[in-house]
């Protein structure tokens, strides 16, 4: 498996040159890119370089890509990407209903048609909402991957659990669509409350190594990307991660 690091997680711990210098220190050979690292992607790009580091993949907002795609396949060529992600759909924009969601699907499978004509891969990374059933008994997610049988699944495997769902049986049931994973963890109930509850990939209360292995067999997926939404110390989360996944992905 090949070990990314999502650079929202170390977005509080600037300047990004140290932020590079650190995760090449702790062994990490790919990060995954958003919106904070985009402004100056040639600038970006030379301090990857410098840190012998790639970006096989990026996250790029809905906006971004129905109406600046060009300024998108930009930016992932000038930094190496190969495989763009749609991240998140803000409350107000998100639907009510069903067949809101299968509209939204549609529009993801049209960026994705365009996506991969330019040669990239294109998917959907999910957060916990995707996971709240709606009146019909359906679910966004499932939706969303019916609804746009193209479309790649970046799993969070962690915000499928906050959404109370069962990373497994997601995992048994659309493996073929993971194509990446977001690799992190949940703190025991009552832990960890001034990191949002998230916890070091390992120190958490999900079964790491089981997960691995089902990702493993059910899917394609072989870019692990560990990610913390609000680690106190981004250094002690990216080694302390990383020395835990190279062992439990053995």
């Amino acid at each position: 498996m090949n070990f990314s690091f999502q650079l929202y997680s170390a977005r509080k711990f600037q300047p990004w040159p140290d932020v590079l210098s650190m995760l090449a220190e702790a062994g990490y050979a790919h990060v995954e890119g958003f919106g904070g690292v985009y402004e100056d992607p040639s600038g970006f790009r030379a301090l990857l370089d410098r840190n012998g580091l790639t970006m096989p993949s990026g996250h790029f907002s809905i906006n971004a890509l129905e109406n600046d795609l060009e300024t998108v396949f930009t930016i992932a060529a000038t930094l190496g990407i190969e495989r763009i992600f749609c991240p998140h759909i803000t409350v107000e924009q998100r639907p009510a209903d069903a067949e809101g969601w299968r509209d939204f699907a549609r529009r993801l499978g049209a960026v994705g048609d365009k996506v991969r004509a330019r040669g990239y891969a294109f998917g959907w990374h999910n957060h916990d909402f995707e996971f709240v059933k709606l009146e019909n008994g359906a679910t966004p997610m499932q939706i969303l991957l019916d609804a746009a049988p193209a479309i790649d699944w970046e799993a969070d495997i962690a915000w499928i659990a906050r959404g109370g769902a069962d990373p497994f049986e997601w995992i048994a049931n659309y493996g073929n669509r993971i194509t990446a994973v977001h690799v992190k963890d949940i703190a025991p109930a009552g832990q960890a409350l001034d990191e949002d509850g998230w916890a070091d990939v390992g120190h958490g209360t999900l079964d790491w190594p089981r997960l691995f292995r089902e990702i493993a067999a059910r899917t394609p997926a072989r870019l692990m990307v560990m990610e913390h939404d609000n680690p106190l110390d981004a250094r002690r989360f990216a080694s302390r991660s990383l020395e835990f996944a190279r062992g439990a992905a053995e």
